[in-house]
């Protein structure tokens, strides 16, 4: 018997936040050559004796090397459910907090999760820009679909191919990337502060033989993975 979900009003100011940031969106070129380090963001989420518990990890790698140079992490009991396009207001309050901890300062971040990929352009990766002040790329394993969205047209089985993706106004809110042979396709999006050849080019660098997910969001997800068993 499925789980009924509990009815959780949206708060008008959440959505007065996301129109408010809207004019703060800022696609400019960033030069890549200058990246030394490149975070990974991911949060897991976990329920126990009806409470649940956001597990945040933060993984930084070298971006030249691909290795991880720093972890931090960060756990929190959450009260706020999944709602599609408010998903930043359940997560960024852990993100936040874990950044805290963080020794070595990183030149982007890359979340699992949509940039401008988003009804109101404010996906976790754009919403999550304003505080971090870096630029941010969103990096998705699903397609976000939402009213007025394109349809998917599904990349070549060619590594690197790409297809575009518009919103109802025929703006370019991002590409399905084909990242691995005889895979599906991952979903990247401008965060803020970048371009989208910008994100493609940087994610395309975090890509090897293990995975089609980038590197930093990959160890990301799998210490949050590993931080959700042990606790």
């Amino acid at each position: 018997m499925k789980e009924k979900r509990k009815y959780f009003k949206i708060p008008q100011n959440w959505i007065d936040e996301q129109l408010c940031l809207q004019a703060g969106i800022l696609q400019k070129p960033v030069d890549t050559s200058k990246i030394r380090y490149i975070a990974g963001v991911d949060v897991s989420y976990e329920k126990s004796d009806e409470k649940e518990y956001g597990y945040c990890s933060i993984v930084i790698i070298n971006y030249e090397t691909l290795e991880c140079v720093e972890k931090v992490e960060y756990i929190q009991e959450v009260d706020i459910p999944y709602i599609p396009g408010y998903f930043t207001f359940r997560e960024l309050p852990l993100v936040r907090e874990a950044t805290k901890k963080i020794t070595i300062e990183p030149d982007i971040y890359m979340f699992d999760g949509n940039g401008i990929w988003h009804p109101l352009k404010m996906g976790l990766a754009t919403h999550a820009s304003f505080y971090l002040k870096k630029p941010c790329i969103g990096v998705a394993k699903k397609f976000f679909h939402f009213d007025g969205i394109s349809e998917l047209i599904v990349p070549k089985n060619t590594f690197g191919d790409y297809t575009k993706i518009y919103n109802g106004k025929k703006e370019l809110i991002g590409i399905a990337l084909r990242s691995k042979l005889d895979t599906k396709p991952i979903f990247v999006s401008v965060g803020n502060y970048m371009t989208l050849d910008n994100a493609r080019e940087i994610v395309m660098h975090c890509l090897n033989d293990e995975s089609h997910i980038p590197v930093p969001t990959r160890l990301a997800d799998i210490e949050s993975g590993k931080m959700r068993r042990e606790n």
